[in-house]
């Protein structure tokens, strides 16, 4: 028997309700994926994902999903100014103090 729950997550918008399932680990340490969580992220396959440990959650990602993220950090930091010409600054500064 599959144990399926909603938990409220801290995370986007606060009317957001994570889907949680417990799975098992087996001896080799696999993980099985859920089939609806693996549809709902289009992963086939051997599909190679993005695994992170932020403090005590597993936080597992299709590559085109880290992609899309990071694509709307760097947008948000451009708002700010060039992402190129404060790399080259922090650049000219390491090269100042060696």
């Amino acid at each position: 028997m599959k144990d399926r729950t909603r938990h409220p997550t801290t995370e986007g918008p606060q009317d957001h309700v994570a889907e949680t399932e417990r799975v098992t680990i087996d001896e080799a340490g696999r993980l099985v994926l859920p089939s609806r969580f693996r549809k709902a992220l289009d992963i086939r396959g051997r599909q190679q994902l993005i695994v992170g440990l932020e403090g005590d959650t597993i936080r597992v990602r299709t590559a085109a999903g880290a992609l899309k993220r990071l694509q709307v950090i760097a947008r948000r930091k451009q708002g700010s100014g060039s992402v190129v010409d404060a790399f080259i600054l922090e650049r000219r500064a390491e090269a100042a103090r060696e």
